[in-house]
């Protein structure tokens, strides 16, 4: 059995449904070696999911409070997601999880992880109906999550297919994808990051995989990159899901190493 860690995960202070001592609990009861809370940063403008701009010290406080009462018992780190379009927070975080979740175009944000019917509905209005010209400017931003932060773990690398299981939106083997993936990777790796193996979407039913997929997977092995197991959990149940087909997932890409921690903050 591979040795457990989770540093992808949501609590109360954002869109989670359990309490960080909660979540630090359930860590523990399923023998982890290292936790890591993650709450999503605050927004530029109002974010039901997010944790509230003038609530981030005390978020940063609670978890720092329970990382030193825990640190007989396991090791945990302080960390935040910290979206493309998110200020960059003034706390000293262990680490910080870089991802996108929304594209702006034409002064709209378009939520990526919303819902099939919002995605469609996006895709109509402001692309035309062309999904490549869309997942082409997703791919764009996620290029851009390291250029403003060192050293970050990037979030779900390919969340455009949350609602394209078995392609059912567009085709994940078209070239024009392939190619947007594959240039988004070089200029990560270009920076100090390590790409998570993220099983969210399989916790809550919208995937069978994880991501990166498994082309963008061996894309990434084969440039040198490296990569972490995340269950991206909001509930404690959650935790570390199904990170055993997770490991399969990146055995299939030819990577057999994953990090243990994520990249601190220096």
């Amino acid at each position: 059995m591979i040795p457990l860690s989770d540093f992808h995960t949501h609590s109360t202070w954002c869109d989670g449904k359990n309490t960080l001592r909660e979540m630090v609990d359930a860590a523990l009861e399923k023998g982890l070696y290292a936790f890591g809370f993650s709450g999503h940063s605050p927004m530029v403008s109002d974010c039901e999911w997010c944790i509230a701009d003038e609530k981030l010290e005390n978020y940063f406080r609670d978890a720092t409070a329970l990382k030193e009462e825990y640190k007989d018992k396991i090791n945990v780190l302080v960390g935040l997601e910290l979206d493309v379009f998110s200020p960059i927070p003034s706390q000293k975080f262990d680490y910080l999880i870089s991802s996108v979740h929304y594209i702006k175009k034409d002064g709209a944000m378009l939520p990526i992880d919303l819902s099939q019917k919002q995605t469609i509905s996006d895709v109509e209005k402001y692309y035309g109906g062309d999904y490549y010209a869309y997942t082409r400017d997703y791919f764009e931003l996620v290029s851009a999550c390291a250029d403003r932060v060192d050293g970050v773990i990037v979030g779900h690398f390919d969340l455009v297919t949350k609602f394209n299981e078995g392609d059912v939106l567009f085709d994940t083997t078209d070239e024009r994808y392939l190619t947007q993936g594959y240039a988004a990777i070089d200029k990560l790796l270009e920076k100090n990051v390590i790409f998570e193996v993220n099983t969210g979407a399989m916790s809550r039913g919208y995937r069978t995989e994880p991501y990166p997929s498994i082309m963008f997977l061996r894309y990434i092995k084969e440039k040198g990159g490296r990569v972490i197991l995340s269950g991206d959990c909001h509930n404690a149940s959650a935790i570390c899901h199904a990170f055993d087909l997770a490991y399969e997932h990146i055995k299939k890409a030819g990577l057999e190493e994953t990090e243990k921690y994520p990249i601190l903050r220096v």
